[in-house]
């Protein structure tokens, strides 16, 4: 790989900002209310995948921030409490740094685990919000529907990591 791929791959604007304008136009088209044959499209926590995959990748200043706007922007779709979504966001991304050693260069059932643990942190961080803030949580079923959704986009942090991954050998 040459300087010049290497410098590409780098660049903030393709690891970081494109993911997160996909992340957020996935967030509006399932959050539409859209039904068919009265089933609503599932709600899964596009931004979990960036907050794990980015945390693999390497550590970043601006991923944070963009997962910080990302989780206001889900507070605002599903009109929860300010701060819900970016208190699970910025937890899971400071789990999945604090394991990011252990983590780097695992094989695709171990990213898996690590990956469905980070899922069930942030979903169990943002009901203990939810409930601390409204005095009730989501449904039972509603949270493992989401949590489930949120588990199938697992491929879409494979790709994410694999694309990356290697780019910067400084934080092997």
């Amino acid at each position: 790989m040459s300087a010049t791929e290497v410098i590409a791959r780098l660049d903030p604007q393709r690891w970081l900002l494109r993911p997160a304008a996909l992340s957020l136009a996935a967030t509006l088209i399932f959050g539409a209310p859209l039904e068919a044959l009265g089933l609503r499209l599932p709600e899964p926590v596009f931004p979990l995948v960036l907050a794990f995959s980015w945390a693999v990748i390497r550590p970043s200043v601006l991923a944070p921030f963009l997962l910080l706007a990302l989780g206001l922007f889900q507070d605002l779709l599903t009109g929860g409490p300010p701060g819900l979504w970016p208190l699970a966001l910025l937890t899971a991304y400071a789990l999945t740094v604090s394991a990011r050693r252990a983590l780097s260069g695992q094989s695709g059932l171990t990213l898996f685990a690590a990956y469905a643990a980070t899922v069930i942190v942030a979903l169990g961080v943002a009901t203990l919000a939810l409930w601390a803030a409204e005095g009730e949580g989501p449904g039972l079923v509603d949270l493992l529907w989401q949590g489930l959704a949120t588990l199938v986009l697992f491929v879409f942090a494979v790709r994410l990591i694999g694309a990356y991954e290697d780019a910067d050998v400084r934080f092997r």
